[in-house]
């Protein structure tokens, strides 16, 4: 396995195994280099949004790479107060211009159940999932998918969709791998992505993580990337430093152990849970 190598959806699309994340990294310079960095380093998935602010610096160091536009898998989301047919086409073609592209590899809806639409939240998907059908179909974008659903929320989609999500962007890593989720998104045809892979920075202050990567010559984020990656998910993980970044690629040239993953899979808890999508407060 290497960084170019991919996973391949449910349309035949390949995407690469490991995406670069953008989330909190502030619009401007710092996205620019950061992405502009990562690109360098032999990224070719970049994962950004709507509501990340930094499309615009994105789309430039995409640019300014040089790299063809068809070696790359660019992903961005539909924010929560978009939701509805005609608001998901202009929200995706304001992204898109944002970005400077003409399309996009993978458009997700980012949250199933926004304050704003808690008593509807069932129609504004379908009615949202619609027009990503209809983008789909006029190569808007390549892919469709979602964002921290759970079951219901998929079940309640799969009543209307006349194409099922290709991904499901969740809050996966050893704290929370929501086995019920990304079981029932097996069995449909569906990937796992992972955002915030790291969780938070306490998992680099954990004594039986470090004890693996000391071990192996490894950093701890090189050992729950690659922990992430043999549980079948697709890991974000977002840095602003170069070194960082290129790090967070080099995944390839070691394996864990069972006793490794075991350690590993013993962390659940330490550092929270994905958020209630039908509590969040936005």
């Amino acid at each position: 396995m290497a960084l170019t190598d991919t996973f391949t959806l449910a349309n035949n699309v390949k995407i690469p195994v490991l995406g670069f994340g953008t989330w909190q990294t502030p619009d401007g310079d710092v996205a620019y280099q950061a992405t502009l960095d990562a690109l360098k380093a032999g990224y070719r998935h970049i994962d950004t949004a709507a509501i990340y602010g930094n499309e615009e610096s994105v789309g430039r160091a995409i640019a300014d790479s040089g790299i063809p536009r068809e070696d790359l898998f660019i992903t961005t989301k539909l924010w929560n107060t978009d939701h509805g047919y005609a608001e998901t086409q202009a929200a995706l073609k304001l992204s898109l211009k944002k970005l400077g592209l003409d399309y996009v590899d993978l458009y997700l809806i980012h949250w199933p159940n926004p304050i704003d639409f808690r008593n509807e939240w069932q129609q504004r998907n379908a009615d949202s999932w619609r027009a990503m059908e209809e983008a789909y179909q006029n190569g808007l974008t390549r892919a469709i998918g979602v964002s921290n659903f759970q079951i219901h929320h998929l079940e309640e989609l799969f009543k209307t969709a006349t194409i099922k999500p290709m991904v499901n962007q969740l809050f996966l890593n050893p704290s929370d791998t929501d086995d019920e989720v990304v079981a029932f998104n097996k069995a449909h045809g569906i990937l796992n992505e992972a955002y915030s892979p790291l969780g938070t920075g306490a998992i680099f202050d954990l004594p039986e993580v470090k004890a693996v990567a000391n071990r192996l010559n490894k950093t701890v984020a090189q050992v729950v990337l690659r922990w992430s990656l043999d549980k079948g998910f697709l890991p974000l993980p977002k840095s602003t430093h170069a070194e960082r970044i290129i790090e967070n690629g080099q995944l390839f040239d070691f394996e864990l152990s069972a006793k490794d993953t075991a350690t590993i899979d013993n962390l659940r808890g330490k550092f929270g849970f994905h958020k209630d999508a039908d509590q969040v407060e936005f």
